[in-house]
């Protein structure tokens, strides 16, 4: 288990304690530390994906504004008509 290097003191209602010394009573955790951790820790995590998707989709953007600024354009008609034939979908498909 790696050594903690900094520690702090985290105040929670009576009920929120409650909840997880029962978590730790079920047996998933040894210590209140560790699930807190392990909340904190999963909670980090799920943000920094979100970051990297979202540095992602930044990208995107920016390839298609350059696509779109140097001409690099289609009709919508004709790109949507790509996009049907690649997932294999009627040509009528959406239309009223």
């Amino acid at each position: 288990m790696p050594t903690p290097t900094g520690q702090m003191t985290v105040t929670l209602t009576r009920e929120l304690e409650q909840f997880v010394r029962d978590k730790v009573r079920e047996g998933a955790f040894a210590t209140t530390s560790e699930y807190i951790r392990d909340l904190v820790r999963t909670r980090y995590l799920a943000e920094k994906e979100r970051e990297a998707r979202l540095r992602t989709l930044d990208a995107a953007l920016a390839e298609g504004i350059a696509d779109a600024e140097a001409g690099r354009v289609m009709p919508v008609g004709e790109a949507f008509a790509r996009i049907r034939a690649e997932l294999g979908l009627d040509e009528d498909a959406g239309k009223p």
